[in-house]
């Protein structure tokens, strides 16, 4: 059995990835969760990830005597060893417009990124009011993702990004907490997207996990000292 190495639900979005994208195609896997620490070099959470991968990072799939990490590669990997789930578009176009928005999400959204941390389990609207007022950038890049979501959902007509789920929604659906523990402001279409979503049974399941786990560490909760 392939094992998915992820750290806490409440607040790994890179984690999520994955995890999602397996859970909701009914890929297989057994989950090893590893509790988030200080990170330092001789941590629990550095000795037992850096045993399996150079950057000691989550996520990271075990297959076998295989490897892979970094979320992106894992997609990769999986579109190609499950090639009868549609985990990229079926057309070529649409495959490379989804990797295309991917990659943007990977190496892009700095501000998103790191003002608004992934934590599903907060409400913070009045932190995401002050970070938009404060920061342009961050507004720049809400205008840019309601933008991209709003044109894929209408050029493919729903329910996700490009008509079924794959990929590119698992990629995103991190984005869609960030955007409810901020109270970020969408459109209509985007927030009734977002709610599609996080009603998949695949999300949905994290989402649940991710509230029960009551795991407070106060260097991933920049706006609270405490629950």
């Amino acid at each position: 059995m392939r094992k998915l190495y992820i750290g806490n639900k409440n607040y790994s979005s890179w984690s999520m990835r994955p995890w999602v994208l397996m859970k909701q195609a009914g890929i297989p896997f057994d989950e090893v969760k590893v509790r988030f620490d200080s990170f330092e070099a001789n941590s629990q959470f550095k000795n037992t990830i850096g045993k399996l991968n150079p950057v000691a990072k989550v996520p990271v799939l075990v297959d076998g005597d295989l490897v892979v990490w970094d979320t992106l590669a894992i997609a990769e990997y999986l579109a190609e060893t499950f090639p009868d789930r549609p985990l990229w578009p079926r057309a070529v176009a649409d495959r490379a417009r989804a990797r295309s928005i991917c990659a943007e999400m990977h190496s892009g959204f700095g501000n998103l990124r790191t003002l608004c941390g992934m934590n599903i389990e907060a409400s913070l609207p009045e932190v995401g009011a002050r970070l938009l007022k404060d920061n342009p950038g961050l507004q720049d890049e809400m205008n840019r993702i309601v933008q991209m979501w709003t044109g894929l959902l209408e050029a493919h007509g729903g329910p996700m990004l490009f008509g079924e789920f794959g990929i590119a929604d698992a990629y995103f659906a991190p984005v869609g907490t960030r955007i409810k523990t901020y109270g970020l402001p969408v459109t209509p279409a985007v927030s009734a997207y977002i709610e599609r979503v996080q009603a998949l049974p695949g999300v949905k399941a994290w989402i649940d996990d991710a509230l029960a786990e009551k795991d407070f560490l106060q260097f991933e909760e920049a706006y609270r000292t405490g629950r």
